[in-house]
């Protein structure tokens, strides 16, 4: 089975090819050049893989949360080429392509994104009994101040909102991370090991139906709220 994953919801633009189950990836942190490197880079992966884009079975996609822009441009590459190749989709949570970068250490992962304007995109998840990592409770957009870590010890913590705002979070802990890194990022070889599950439980969406999941629908601070946030 060859399938064909996007992630550019953050600073990290990466694409993977997952073929029968071997993963084939590119992956590059490149603020502002996603929409530069993406294709590019899918190319790459198909012809180190010696497949082509006829021989694709499904497109999976980062669907967010994450950067409006990124999350926007991922949706709309794997939309595009799943209709041109008549090919399902299989949305992905970004968050749950993160929480797949910690260790599989038998802690709860907590999943956590910069979203800026004072706030994380943020999601629970452990590993399932395949290694995988599947979601407890609901994804959320919001500020550190307001998280609520008290439903396990021992966290695993990855991802940007980590570097931002560890001092909080780590306040919002009842003991210590058993790990923690805020210098990583989702990526599609992860998007693309979940997806292939997905498929495998016949999970998979017409391309129209694979749309974004932003969790707030508000881009920027207004010119009093940046006033407001410099005062503060």
């Amino acid at each position: 089975m060859n399938l064909l994953a996007f992630e550019t919801s953050t600073e990290c633009c990466s694409v993977a090819l997952s073929r029968n189950g071997e993963i084939i990836a590119r992956s590059e942190i490149a603020p502002r050049r996603h929409a530069e490197l993406l294709l590019p880079m899918c190319d790459e992966v198909l012809v180190e893989a010696g497949v082509s884009r006829r021989q694709l079975d499904a497109i999976a996609v980062g669907r967010g949360p994450g950067a409006f822009t990124g999350v926007r441009l991922a949706i709309s590459a794997a939309q595009g080429m799943a209709l041109a190749l008549d090919l399902p989709v299989i949305p992905i949570s970004s968050l749950a392509a993160l929480a797949m970068e910690a260790p599989a250490n038998g802690r709860p992962i907590f999943a956590i994104i910069d979203a800026r304007m004072g706030e994380v995109y943020a999601g629970a998840f452990r590993r399932a009994v395949d290694g995988l990592v599947e979601p407890f409770g609901s994804e959320s957009v919001g500020s550190a101040e307001a998280l609520d870590l008290s439903t396990a010890a021992e966290w695993n913590v990855v991802g940007t909102g980590w570097e931002t705002y560890s001092a909080i979070v780590r306040n919002r802990m009842l003991s210590e991370p058993a790990s923690a890194n805020g210098l990583c990022y989702p990526q599609a070889a992860a998007v693309a090991r979940l997806a292939v599950r997905e498929h495998a439980a016949g999970v998979g969406l017409a391309p129209e139906l694979a749309l974004p999941v932003y969790l707030r629908d508000k881009v920027a601070l207004t010119s009093k709220e940046q006033a407001q946030a410099r005062q503060a």
